[in-house]
């Protein structure tokens, strides 16, 4: 990536900061996404609550 050349979809009036927003959002997109639904939702949905583990917390 050390081209300077930026991508045939560039506009023609682009900033550096856009070309850079561009091209991080570029390089997200491009990730892996996290499963949805399924399994794993109900293993998330099913987790105990954030104070359960802390009684002396409650009142």
């Amino acid at each position: 990536m050390t081209s300077d050349a930026p991508p045939l979809e560039a506009p023609p009036e682009e900033t550096p900061m856009q070309r850079a927003l561009r091209l991080k959002q570029a390089a997200l997109d491009g990730r892996p996404k996290p499963p949805r639904g399924g399994k794993f939702q109900r293993q998330q949905a099913a987790r105990v609550a954030t104070g359960a583990s802390k009684p002396w917390m409650s009142r």
